[in-house]
């Protein structure tokens, strides 16, 4: 079970429509400095001026988590040259590729992934354990607002049922491309 001393923010709230951009998060656990979808911002500053806030510059980033490979996740992975990098199957770090399942893959003592299939088959969700509750990085939910069913969803029913499973176990969801959330009875599943 995860410790609990996780430390969420949002460095860039994304959005989607005529311009589309993905929430950036960063996560600090023990001696781990994690972003999760540094994918298309409107320029890199947008997430290297809130991390130097936070006093973190980009080669200290010890860990990069993709929810999926869409390049509006992906495209600025390579702002942190020093990251492991962590997806659905597998974590790379320079020419090395280390084959290893998602689920349950602890990428720090509060950072937990799980696999989360539906917008993509290979989406993957990150549970942050932090003294506040348990916060979920993921793409199952665009924003808030919706949409309740997603149009580019390869699996709409799995991903109605990943939604179920995080909703259960979540607080607060970070999503694809919005401001963070409380899980609710209202929160679309």
């Amino acid at each position: 079970m995860a410790s609990g001393n996780a430390e969420v923010r949002v460095l860039f709230e994304g959005y989607a429509g005529d311009h589309t951009a993905s929430t950036v998060v960063f996560i600090r656990d023990g001696d781990r400095r994690i972003v999760w979808d540094p994918g298309m911002v409107p320029a890199q500053g947008v997430i290297a001026e809130p991390l130097r806030r936070l006093g973190v510059e980009p080669g200290e980033i010890t860990d990069v988590i993709l929810s999926h490979h869409h390049p509006d996740h992906t495209l600025n992975v390579g702002m942190f040259p020093n990251a492991l990098v962590h997806d659905h199957w597998a974590t790379y770090h320079g020419d090395r590729w280390i084959d290893r399942e998602c689920e349950g893959h602890e990428v720090a003592p509060s950072v937990i992934l799980t696999r989360t299939p539906g917008h993509t088959a290979d989406c993957l969700t990150v549970l942050a354990y932090t003294p506040e509750g348990v916060v979920a990085l993921t793409h199952l939910w665009w924003s808030a607002e919706g949409p309740a069913e997603d149009p580019r969803a390869v699996d709409p029913a799995a991903l109605h049922e990943s939604r179920r499973r995080i909703a259960d176990v979540a607080d607060v969801v970070v999503p694809g491309h919005g401001p963070m959330f409380r899980v609710d009875a209202s929160t679309p599943r």
